[in-house]
């Protein structure tokens, strides 16, 4: 996935939308490429879509909300439009019984984080410092081949070379969970398997030569300990249902043209 830079998108031919309207009111092309830059995909086509969509669901509901006479009550947009979706929405509170199934099917969902035994050693480079960055990698490429034939050197290579303080205890970080260490190193661990990670793995602060020495996995919580959790999913998930048929029905009362609202229209209002 990509930000997309937005600066000459209006000029680009390849972008082209048709005119949109919502009732009689047009979305600004303009509009739509400043829009474009909240919304990650994997192409600028797929932004720009994203975009015009969400700014006709700001629209829909504007538009509604100046129909119920809530203009009257606050200048502030996001207030009107609350009161609106509080209005329009109503979603059941989940019973015990409906909560307990979703459980049942959905185990895998409710269980302890997993958690990792890991050492690593930190060959320190700046982001901005291209050399500096290749000459770490190299050297880390170089370590890790010889830490493959002597596991052992371990403990011996993180205090020569490591600038991590875990230095001292032969770059051990203990026992981590997700979210316990950066973001690039987190979201690895959730995929190596146990034993000598065989490339240096890149950071903000460098290059990671990592040894997972024993992977946990969560453990399966009961019911009662989760069931708060189980009631938010689904109510978010109610929710979700019935803002997605209200703005369906909006856009088909007041008229939509030049574009369609898609499946997850109410996703992509709740983002």
């Amino acid at each position: 996935m990509q930000m997309i830079d937005t600066q000459t998108l209006p000029n680009d031919p390849t972008l082209a939308l048709p005119p949109i309207h919502v009732g009689d009111t047009p979305i600004d092309p303009a509009e739509i490429a400043g829009e474009m830059q909240y919304h990650v995909a994997d192409s600028p086509e797929e932004a720009q879509l994203a975009a015009a969509r969400a700014l006709v669901i700001r629209e829909l509901l504007r538009q509604q909300a100046h129909e119920q006479g809530l203009d009257d009550t606050t200048d502030d947009e996001q207030v009107r439009v609350s009161a609106l979706l509080e209005q329009a929405l109503t979603t059941p509170e989940p019973d015990d019984a409906t909560c307990e199934r979703y459980f049942e099917a959905n185990r895998e969902r409710f269980c302890t984080p997993p958690r990792y035994r890991v050492r690593h050693i930190l060959l320190p480079a700046a982001p901005d410092d291209d050399e500096g960055r290749d000459e770490m990698k190299t050297q880390g490429e170089s370590l890790l081949l010889e830490l493959s034939e002597h596991p052992e050197r371990f403990d011996e290579f993180a205090l020569r070379f490591s600038a991590c303080p875990s230095r001292e205890s032969g770059g051990a970080l203990g026992e981590l969970s997700p979210g316990q260490t950066v973001p690039e190193l987190d979201d690895a661990l959730k995929r190596l398997p146990e034993g000598l990670h065989d490339r240096p793995l890149a950071s903000r602060y460098g290059w990671h030569l990592v040894q997972v020495d024993r992977h946990i996995e969560g453990e399966p919580l009961p019911l009662d300990a989760v069931i708060d959790r189980v009631r938010h999913t689904l109510r978010e998930q109610a929710t979700r249902r019935a803002l997605r048929h209200y703005l369906l029905a909006l856009a088909e009362e007041i008229g939509v043209t030049g574009i369609a609202l898609d499946d997850e229209a109410g996703g992509a209002m709740m983002q």
